[in-house]
């Protein structure tokens, strides 16, 4: 954890510094894998949930949440700057590190090409996925209705991510890598974690960590 910016520029800067050192390959498989969310209370004040679930079974295997504040303003496109101090002490308090780290937020797809995924994953050196319930950046088509239905996210000329359909005829999520997983690998462990819901297990049991305070 570099010292934290203080203004926008700082965490441009940081962004293009840490940015070369994302990687797309790695491994395929996974033993477990966690769900990151954070839940805000107001303007500043939030809840960020760690939960750690058996990769084969997606059985709850080890879970974290930390009450904290916000350590960044919001500002579009450094959203990772005001929740990647409470989510690094929320994975410091698991039992052992996670071999996937699954974020609320986007990765590759980003204007910077660094988002939250990329950035966890740069800082604990941990395989990351991004999965954004909305778009943030890049033209795309709308994918077929069935499950596992995908089209491309392209910004400028290159494929940064996948819309992508976890459930029949429900609205898809925008699939990006983070760091050391391809994007193909990516889509692979989102679909085998959303088994029942749009969103992947991983992250719906976060969020309702980082809401409630219990996993169920």
């Amino acid at each position: 954890m570099q010292p934290w910016p203080k203004t926008a520029a700082e965490a441009e800067e940081i962004q293009r510094l840490l940015r070369p050192r994302v990687s797309f390959t790695g491994p395929d498989r996974f033993d477990t894998v966690a769900g990151l969310d954070v839940h805000y209370r107001g303007d500043d004040e939030l809840s960020a949930a760690v939960v750690v679930l058996d990769a084969r079974t997606l059985q709850v295997v080890d879970q974290a949440l930390v009450h904290g504040e916000a350590a960044f303003p919001y500002v579009p496109g450094l959203f990772a700057f005001r929740e990647i101090p409470a989510l690094v002490q929320a994975l410091e308090r698991l039992s052992r590190a996670p071999g996937l780290l699954v974020c609320d937020g986007h990765g590759l797809a980003h204007p910077r090409r660094f988002g939250l995924a990329c950035h966890l994953g740069v800082l604990t050196g941990l395989p990351s996925v991004g999965v954004g319930k909305t778009p943030f950046v890049g033209e795309f088509d709308d994918p077929a209705p069935a499950r596992g239905s995908w089209s491309p996210i392209v910004l400028d000329g290159e494929v940064v991510g996948r819309v992508l359909r976890t459930q029949p005829s429900v609205r898809p999520v925008f699939v990006s890598p983070g760091h050391r997983i391809s994007l193909e690998t990516a889509c692979e462990q989102v679909l085998r974690c959303a088994p029942r819901y749009r969103l992947p297990e991983p992250i719906r049991l976060a969020d309702h960590l980082a809401r409630y305070g219990t996993v169920s």
